[in-house]
């Protein structure tokens, strides 16, 4: 089972179960590396998560034992949903949120893929 510095995978953290079919999404795409679908609290008008198949907490576990076919595999998944979803010439956000100081919530490696709207900047700032 991967581990990152953020600890074990949990194999019943939701994305596991929504991998497994256990809890049903509204699904953008799915290959044999990758599922994308609808966020439940969207924040802009395109919102979508895009997950790999496999048992990732972080992008430092994933980078270091995927194999490169999973890598590149999930890589394109993230390109092909943008495409597909129109977001290329507007353009539009990728954000991967890693461990608890970052605000991720689910202890499983996703991408979230925000469009249809003006952003804005990343960061509000001072940064204090």
């Amino acid at each position: 089972m991967p581990v990152s510095g953020l600890g074990p995978y949990d194999p019943n953290n939701i994305f596991a179960r929504i991998l497994r079919g256990e809890i049903p999404c509204k699904k953008v795409y799915e290959d044999q590396w990758a599922l994308a679908f609808h966020d439940i609290n969207p924040v802009s008008p395109v919102h979508v998560l895009v997950i790999p198949k496999g048992a990732y907490v972080a992008f430092a576990d994933f980078s270091a034992t995927a194999s490169a076919e999973e890598i590149a595999g999930f890589i394109r998944a993230v390109g092909t949903v943008a495409r597909d979803l129109g977001l290329e010439a507007p353009g539009y956000r990728l954000l991967a949120n890693m461990g608890e100081d970052s605000g991720q919530e689910v202890p499983h490696l996703h991408f979230h893929l925000f469009g249809g709207r003006k952003m804005g900047p990343m960061l509000t700032r001072p940064l204090t």
